[in-house]
């Protein structure tokens, strides 16, 4: 079921991806960083940067290996690593994310999701990443710390 509210900055969730995409466009359906928080004129949409399983070669600027530690206690997020593609960003409507169920129920039978975000140092090199995919890494040095 889709998220009905903007999710916050460091969150990672799930995004559809559309058919109508074509490689090396995001194609299916993939982990994603939110990068932005609400903004007023901008109902139900939120910037997302995309995550993949897939090592870069090579490993540029833009990208950013996440430590397992910090990502779902799931299959493929603890077996495999993730990277941030700080060079596909996209603005996605609220309709093409989903959080990610972590496969457990409570006591009265209540999905657990994942809902931790990632923190301040993390966030300030994922932000560095994407500047850096959008060919602006000089403008690195000017995110607070």
């Amino acid at each position: 079921m889709s998220i009905t509210y903007h999710p916050r900055p460091g969150q990672i969730l799930m995004c559809a991806f559309p058919k109508g995409f074509k490689e090396p466009e995001m194609v299916k359906n993939r982990p994603v960083v939110i990068l932005t928080p609400a903004m007023t004129g901008r109902p139900n949409l939120v910037t997302i940067v995309g995550l993949s399983s897939v090592r870069p070669d090579p490993v540029r600027d833009f990208h950013l290996l996440l430590p397992k530690a910090s990502l779902p206690m799931l299959g493929d997020f603890q077996s495999k690593e993730t990277w941030v593609k700080g060079d596909m960003i996209y603005a996605v409507g609220f309709h093409r994310l989903n959080l990610i169920r972590l496969g457990t129920h409570d006591v009265d039978g209540k999905r657990h999701y994942f809902k931790s975000r990632l923190g301040r140092p993390r966030m300030r090199k994922i932000y560095t990443c994407v500047l850096h995919g959008l060919n602006l890494g000089p403008a690195a040095a000017h995110i607070p710390e």
